[in-house]
């Protein structure tokens, strides 16, 4: 087998090791998004343990005592977003702060201050940009069609780029960072994610008669959500770039860790959750 051949055939193979794993997240993501509750939060406060560690090992402090009470902070954030107690949040964001400063303290000088802010930053970024997507599901009205404007705002919309700028792109977006970007690109992850938002809206519209969001809306949010979509992208592009790495994790084959996966929903999600309860009109309880 010749040079050209092994290339081929590992290209290929790495596609279908990508896709079945693109398969087992969608098939994860419809199992537990579509009821809510429970199986929901699970899986979100599970995705958000691992991110968390995943940042949390770029400074070296994700087996410290650091970590140890980013976990329990985190397992606490979570438990009162489920519970839809929420105005506790902030007292135990600065609790969490707080505690990690008394073991910088205590621990002088093991810990230092760039670690102790990526460790807090790891909770905020990861565990709390995460957490939207279970509110949105839950704790906004027609959660249960809006939460999936979140994955047209960033799948869909890394998609679009993609084949856009493969096809088209001709202007380098951010040759420093990301040199294969280009504008043509950003500005077809844009036109798909406004496209498939307005087709969803649509489809729900005319086959079940559902009525959530005006379609004006509809764009709107996936509009913005793909611009957010696209800097989480290259956020977490600079970050590994800052960092010296490649992939976050290999937690999932053919993708990397879990934020080389979500590092795009991580912006989106909060998003979608706060321009909708706007649109909506209210919050609903759990």
């Amino acid at each position: 087998m010749g040079k050209v051949d092994q290339e081929k055939n590992g290209k290929l193979h790495s596609f279908l090791i990508r896709t079945l794993s693109a398969a087992v997240l969608i098939g994860i993501a419809f199992a537990a998004i579509i009821p809510g509750g429970i199986p929901l939060i699970v899986v979100n406060y599970i995705l958000a343990l691992i991110g968390t560690m995943e940042v949390m090992r770029l400074v070296g402090t994700h087996k410290t005592v650091l970590a140890v009470l980013t976990y329990i902070s985190e397992t606490c954030l979570y438990c009162l977003i489920y519970f839809n107690q929420k105005q506790f949040l902030i007292p135990l964001i600065m609790l969490y702060l707080l505690a990690l400063f008394v073991v910088m303290v205590v621990h002088y000088p093991k810990f230092e201050a760039t670690k102790v802010f990526v460790t807090f930053g790891a909770l905020i970024y990861v565990g709390l940009g995460l957490s939207f997507l279970y509110q949105t599901r839950m704790q906004v009205e027609s959660g249960k069609f809006i939460v999936w404007l979140i994955f047209i705002g960033s799948s869909v919309s890394d998609t679009g780029a993609y084949l856009t700028g493969m096809l088209l792109g001709r202007h380098k977006a951010f040759p420093k960072l990301s040199p294969k970007k280009s504008v043509e690109g950003c500005i077809g992850g844009i036109l798909f994610s406004v496209a498939f938002g307005i087709g969803y809206n649509l489809l729900l519209h005319y086959r079940f008669g559902v009525n959530f969001l005006h379609l004006w809306q509809i764009a709107l949010i996936c509009a913005i959500a793909s611009v957010c979509a696209q800097t989480g992208d290259l956020a977490a592009s600079a970050i590994k770039r800052f960092f010296d790495i490649k992939d976050y994790g290999k937690l999932i084959p053919g993708h990397g860790g879990i934020m080389d996966r979500f590092d795009s929903i991580i912006f989106v999600s909060p998003l979608v959750y706060y321009l909708a309860s706007a649109f909506s009109g209210a919050l609903i309880t759990k």
